[in-house]
């Protein structure tokens, strides 16, 4: 049933195929890739079906909910805070005194 392959089979070693999507979709991670960016990314260089992609991904936001909050808060658009705004106006205005 093993067939001889570079990396591992999905049918042939399913527990070590489902790591090395977990290790490419933490790859991700580092990059700062939302989950849809991580889905097209590892479909298009790794030929991993989304469907395993996106499964593996559920599989660990259950496992590191706390994480996965942080991160999507750390990766999304921020809006201006007032501090940061005032920030912005005091530097313009500095700016324009030279």
């Amino acid at each position: 049933m093993y067939h001889k392959h570079q990396f591992p089979c999905l049918h042939c070693q399913p527990h070590d195929y489902i790591r090395m999507v977990q290790h490419m979709i933490e790859r991700c991670l580092l990059f700062r890739m939302s989950r849809d960016d991580c889905v097209k990314a590892l479909a298009k260089h790794a030929k991993i079906e989304p469907i395993i992609t996106l499964t593996v991904w559920k599989e660990l936001l259950k496992e590191n909910k706390a994480f996965f909050q942080e991160y999507f808060q750390a990766i999304s658009p921020r809006q201006f805070s007032y501090s940061s705004t005032q920030r912005m106006t005091t530097f313009r205005r500095r700016k324009n005194w030279h």
